[in-house]
């Protein structure tokens, strides 16, 4: 085990949003000197370190726009309330300067407009310096692929044991986070793909309710449970960015009613009796309402496989067809590219995924209207039964992180049925580093109903002060303890 071998770049890396705010107005730093350090950081790790390959693309014009930023706020301007704020996006999310090629060697046109999100994150000031590797097509590809690799990008690395998992789909924004990249990263989720790398890699992260922030520019899988949302290592740093991504200001609730569900255990005795004593530590601070939610039977988990794929084939298509620029128009050019490419694309493991979904013909298939009922039926069931008479349900999240294995793909030890619950019913649901076990970090898992994202993050501020933090990562080496 050793410590972080750059700790001169780590106290500017692992600021939190609003330290950097602070920061910046006071003068002690500029934007310019806190890229150029975050820059050297990188280099740092990824190419004379670790090698985390957490970052996809960095923009050239960064530096420069940082300039920028500083001489506005000299002049006493503010675009925003992220002004000066470096932030990372996941390379699913189209931003100029940036790749945004979804791990794919098919999408070889850079992007040329920024995301509506992207777009907000600059008019709110914030820094658009990189972009973020991840799951190749956001682990949509293949039924056997390993989290945090892709074509483009290699896999990513956990920076707590670097023969471990940092999860999937949004691999490089947890790993960025965790690393000390900068106080921000946004990624996306469709089922686990920002509360997993949350988890593994111990930091906080948020899918908000789906559809409240918005989709455009993003490389889809499913119009039902699709949503970008933020990665930080502090609850506020969540808050601050999900004021911009929703566009209107926070709103503080008067009382947070919490509920215990005590039937999502993740199946992992560590991990699973940690969570117990963190839970049984905060009920002697908060009234916690006992709930015993259903568990996924598995018809859920088949239902919410056909209804991913049929939505893929209607929703990645369009997106395709509408992609300016080269590349490919339909997941069927998808495929005779990476069949075409295979050396590169199909190395480790294939597209059985992609082939599925391009045969069901999309939402027209005749099980996609019944699998979608059930599959709501089901989660809307199960999360009002977690929560009761509650407004957030706390439960845990993933086991530790397993060791990657590019061969026979990922093998989770365990997983809480609150993060597939909360995925298809497309409720806000977020991740708060709860301990450690075995020196890696698992999550706090809390839940709350559609659109209610403010008790989510307030609720999640008030455990923060009543869990003991993480830390910083370890960076064991495997073979060295």
């Amino acid at each position: 085990m050793s410590p972080d071998p750059h700790s001169a770049s780590a106290d500017l890396g692992y600021a939190s949003v609003g330290e950097v705010l602070d920061w910046l107005d006071s003068g002690e730093v500029t934007s310019e000197l806190l890229l150029s350090t975050l820059h050297e950081r990188v280099s740092a790790l990824e190419e004379e370190g670790p090698a985390l390959h957490a970052i996809a693309g960095l923009d050239e014009r960064a530096l420069e726009d940082a300039r920028r930023l500083d001489d506005e706020r000299r002049r006493g301007e503010r675009r925003g309330p992220l002004h000066g704020v470096p932030v990372l996006v996941k390379d699913n999310i189209e931003a100029l300067g940036l790749p945004g090629l979804a791990g794919s060697t098919s999408l070889e046109n850079r992007p040329s407009a920024d995301s509506t999100l992207v777009r907000r994150l600059r008019e709110a000031g914030a820094l658009v310096w990189g972009s973020t590797n991840l799951s190749e097509w956001a682990n949509i590809r293949s039924s056997n692929s390993t989290s945090g690799w892709s074509a483009t990008g290699g896999l990513v690395a956990n920076p707590w044991a670097l023969d471990r998992s940092a999860g999937g789909s949004s691999s490089g924004s947890g790993a960025a986070m965790a690393a000390g990249y900068g106080p921000l990263a946004i990624g996306t989720e469709t089922d686990g793909s920002i509360t997993c790398p949350a988890s593994l890699n111990g930091v906080a992260g948020l899918k908000p309710t789906v559809g409240s922030v918005s989709r455009d520019g993003v490389v889809p899988i499913s119009h039902s449970q699709d949503s970008p949302g933020p990665l930080a290592r502090d609850v506020d740093s969540l808050s601050r960015a999900l004021e911009v991504l929703l566009g209107r200001p926070r709103e503080v609730p008067e009382r947070v009613r919490f509920s215990r569900a005590r039937t999502w255990s993740t199946g992992h005795p560590g991990t699973d009796a940690l969570l117990e004593r963190v839970l049984d530590d905060l009920g002697r601070d908060l009234d916690l309402l006992d709930t015993r939610p259903p568990v996924p039977h598995e018809r859920v988990g088949e239902d919410e496989l056909t209804v991913l794929l049929c939505e893929l084939h209607d929703d990645l298509s369009a997106y395709l067809a509408a992609r300016p620029g080269e590349g490919p128009r339909s997941i069927a050019e998808v495929i005779r590219h990476e069949d075409a490419h295979a050396g590169r694309e199909l190395v480790f493991f294939g597209h059985d995924l992609l082939e599925r979904s391009l045969a069901t013909g999309g939402r027209a298939h005749p099980d996609y209207a019944g699998a979608r009922e059930r599959n709501l039926a089901w989660a809307r069931e199960t999360l009002e039964s977690a929560l009761g008479e509650g407004d957030v349900a706390l439960s845990g999240a993933y086991a530790p992180a397993w060791k990657s294995d590019l061969v026979n793909g990922d093998h989770p030890a365990g997983v809480s049925p609150a993060i597939q619950a909360a995925a298809i019913a497309g409720w806000p649901i977020l991740s708060l580093p709860a301990g450690l076990v075995g020196e890696l970090p698992v999550g706090l898992t809390l839940v709350a109903r559609a659109g209610e994202e403010w008790a989510l993050l307030e609720a999640a501020r008030h455990l923060e002060r009543l869990v003991a933090p993480v830390g910083r990562p370890t960076w064991t080496v495997p073979g060295r303890g």
